[in-house]
């Protein structure tokens, strides 16, 4: 399996734009869509800033690569589920941003009318089923999306993201089990950025290679340079392969790394800045890929207009959200029970 270096120590060696798989339309695209991430965040992080956004905040910068390079390997009908740092996810899916930030700000434009915030937003038109704010448990929730995939005989599958923080959850193990015994189709993906709020993988986890976790079970699984796209979808294309010709699940472990803190609240005074500094000089994602872009011809004056179509995306959107009502009252009641037909007949 490829093995990356740990992004976190020595100067890895960037990836040439000769040597990617990525066509230049799928890289210009990848470019797009990690910068629109990157921009959304900043700007999520100005809107908290101003007491705009309230509650938990879990920003994704830094971490572009992992969402977008997976993101590319899927078909319709497959389906994503990860943890409360999610925003990332919800935009590489293809979820609005104006519908995203607008239930950032917990107005009626957004996607959970206001009522889920940061952490409790979904789609299940674009394959989106959350956000979820507690520790480790969607692990649970998306074995069981690989689950009904399996009933159903169908070719979906589903990518399930964790953290290295949750890696160790025990759900975690008993998914792992219930998904290697049945064969099922998900692609466990641990983003792991180091820090599991404020301790470092290191200080919480006895196993230092996170991609071996499933080996009891049998689960395949590879280490991943997750600050670079192409390394991604690489790995991303093999584990889906694997689970849509019915052999089980494939576990990936991205080693990536947050810019900011843990969540909004967090001055993050575990590690030092020039750490910080270090990462984002050597490893940024974006900025790997706008080199690749520039060895491929690509100009100054076409990514500068992505760029600024990009700011133009996320400026619409936060004005979108501010803009937007506060929910009804009456939403308070919308939304929190199904009725089956039975019930409803009677």
């Amino acid at each position: 399996m490829a093995q990356a270096a740990d992004t976190a120590g020595a100067k890895r060696r960037t990836r040439s734009a000769k040597e990617s798989s990525m066509t230049r339309d799928q890289l210009l695209q990848a470019y797009h869509d990690m910068l629109l991430i990157r921009r959304f965040e900043e700007k999520a992080g100005q809107l908290y800033g101003m007491g705009l956004i309230g509650g938990f905040c879990h920003l994704y910068i830094g971490q572009e690569a992992v969402v977008v390079g997976m993101q590319a390997c899927l078909e319709p009908g497959d389906e994503v589920i990860t943890s409360y740092r999610d925003h990332g996810h919800m935009l590489a899916t293809g979820m609005e941003a104006r519908g995203v930030m607008a239930e950032l700000t917990g107005r009626s434009g957004g996607y959970s009318h206001g009522k889920g915030g940061s952490m409790h937003m979904f789609s299940r038109e674009k394959g989106f089923y959350g956000g979820h704010g507690i520790v480790g448990a969607q692990v649970s929730l998306g074995t069981g999306l690989a689950f009904s995939n399996w009933y159903r005989e169908s070719r979906n599958v589903s990518l399930t993201y964790f953290g290295e923080g949750a890696s160790n959850q025990g759900q975690v193990y008993e998914s792992f089990n219930l998904a290697a015994l049945m064969k099922l189709p998900v692609v466990y993906i641990i983003e792991n950025n180091k820090y599991g709020m404020g301790t470092s993988v290191e200080r919480a986890s006895a196993s230092h290679d996170l991609s071996k976790n499933g080996a009891a079970w049998g689960i395949p699984g590879e280490q991943v340079n997750g600050m670079d796209v192409t390394a991604v979808k690489e790995a991303g294309e093999r584990a889906v392969a694997h689970c849509r010709e019915g052999k089980g699940p494939y576990l990936l472990e991205m080693k990536t790394y947050r810019y900011r803190g843990h969540s909004m609240s967090d001055p993050a005074k575990y590690r030092t800045r020039e750490e910080v500094q270090k990462m984002r000089e050597q490893s940024d994602p974006i900025e790997t890929a706008r080199k690749m872009l520039l060895e491929q011809d690509v100009s100054e004056a076409e990514l500068k207009k992505i760029d600024d179509e990009v700011k133009s995306v996320v400026q619409e959107a936060a004005d979108f959200a501010q803009k937007s009502p506060e929910p009804e009252e009456s939403e308070l009641w919308t939304d929190v029970l199904v009725e089956s037909p039975a019930v409803e007949a009677r």
